[in-house]
């Protein structure tokens, strides 16, 4: 999982040649059960770092998902409206919500790196 940047939100991005891709971790969606909704933004959006940039339902409560930075919604993944459980079979590959042209990638140095969130993680055990 290098190159994963989380928050303490639970969400992951990856940034590859200039683009983010963000979604929720395994354990946001362990905690979360059966996820039977997804609501993505629409494309061409600007989302501010720590503003909601998707939903994310499951059978227990609906949830935020937040952006870890700021920029431009490029893409988002189609398949999850059609599917929402994809993110609970694969919530870092598969199970992606969006990608963003970040405006500022400083703001990444601010998350949490692999080890960092897994001791994060067993803090909340």
């Amino acid at each position: 999982m290098s190159g994963f940047r989380y928050t303490k939100d639970h969400e992951w991005v990856f940034l590859e040649d200039g683009i983010a891709t963000l979604g929720i971790t395994a354990y946001a969606q362990g905690q979360l059960g059966d996820i039977v909704f997804v609501e993505l933004p629409e494309i061409g959006k600007t989302v501010s770092r720590g503003e909601a940039a998707a939903v994310v339902e499951s059978v227990k409560a609906a949830s935020e998902v937040y952006a870890p930075v700021t920029g431009e919604v490029v893409e988002v993944n189609a398949a999850l409206q059609a599917d929402p459980a994809i993110v609970n079979a694969d919530p870092t590959g598969k199970g992606w919500f969006l990608k963003l042209r970040p405006q500022d990638l400083a703001e990444l140095n601010s998350l949490m790196d692999e080890p960092s969130y897994q001791a994060y993680v067993k803090e909340l055990a």
